[in-house]
């Protein structure tokens, strides 16, 4: 089986739930095989699917692939996720759904460090240094969420 048609048989099953599949991995283990599915949507907050949605929706997903004959008869194991914090950002609901986080982005002109302010369906606004700066999404080459340790919960909506 792969990845393909996995997802076409996971994405009927997770919309109603308001998540997208990001990505999905088949993996050979041994005589086994390790199906990984990764989840997105907006969430309960506007910012990721929560582990509740991941949770229901793992059960729908097993229940479909347990059903599914493209499977076969080789033993597998289901992960359900989300897609994680360090996955490039490369979709304009990537960078909304990540409003308030620090972002390190590779542009034609070279690297920037900044805040994500906001962002439309073709453009960032970013905060770097102090300074609003809206770019296009296309513009740039390369952007990741920084993990911050030591940012405070009443931070997160700035």
């Amino acid at each position: 089986m792969d990845s393909t048609t996995i997802s076409d048989l996971v994405t009927p099953v997770v919309a109603p739930r308001g998540l997208e599949v990001d990505r999905v991995e088949v993996i050979a283990a041994g005589n086994r095989r390790v199906v990984q599915i990764y989840l997105d949507g907006d969430g309960p907050q506007g910012r990721g699917p929560s582990l509740d949605e991941i949770a229901d929706a793992t059960r729908a997903i097993s229940r479909v692939l347990d059903d599914a004959p493209a499977l076969g008869k080789r033993p597998w194991t289901l992960e359900v996720s989300s897609r994680g914090v360090s996955r490039p950002l490369t979709a304009a609901r990537h960078f909304r759904r990540n409003t308030g986080r620090l972002i390190a982005a590779s542009t034609d002109d070279g690297a920037i460090t900044g805040r994500i302010l906001g962002a439309t369906e073709t453009e960032v606004t970013l905060d770097i240094d102090g300074s609003s700066r809206t770019l296009p999404i296309d513009s740039l080459t390369r952007a990741v969420v920084q993990v911050e340790l030591n940012r405070s919960i009443d931070d997160e909506g700035q």
